[in-house]
């Protein structure tokens, strides 16, 4: 009786180990059409960020899951819907805040691909300020975004790229 369990056991596992490995190749496989499909997204540089988190200087982090909350990126244009909480510097007195809602054409816009992801680096001048961007995307989309400008503290962003 042992003998046909240990028999039966043994040819379970002998005939699901090509199963297995057959799944582990079409996940390796799946994977690389991935990030294929996330390569192209970012070299073609027109891709949205999508803010989850935003990190404003010397205050704590506040939770934006759910606002829509992004900013877009194309070669001609990049338009930003994003939140602002920090100071104001000159040229922000007499005008109402909008947050950090700003559209222009980029300058300088590049994207880097490195060994953990890609770094995109662009400006874009409006009417009242100048808008350094950088953003950090890691391989599995997750990203953090930084905006300084003349007329404002810096400001950080956490969330992810579609």
């Amino acid at each position: 009786m042992k003998l046909h369990t240990l028999f039966a056991l043994f040819a379970i596992c002998f005939i699901s180990s090509p199963v297995l490995s057959q799944n582990k190749d079409e996940m390796a496989e799946s994977s690389v059409k991935t990030q294929t499909a996330f390569d192209a997204l970012m070299l073609s540089k027109t891709f949205e960020f999508v803010a989850k988190t935003v990190f404003p200087s010397g205050q704590s982090p506040k939770d934006l899951s759910g606002s829509n909350y992004s900013i877009t990126f194309t070669p001609e244009v990049i338009a930003s819907h994003l939140p602002f909480y920090g100071t104001g510097h000159s040229g922000m007195a007499l005008t109402r805040d909008r947050g950090m809602r700003f559209k222009g054409v980029p300058e300088d816009f590049a994207v880097e691909k490195t060994e953990r992801g890609y770094v995109v680096s662009a400006k874009v001048r409006d009417e009242n300020d100048v808008f350094s961007i950088s953003l950090t995307v890691s391989n599995s989309r997750t990203a953090t975004l930084n905006i300084s400008t003349n007329n404002r503290s810096s400001i950080s962003y956490y969330g992810e790229v579609k």
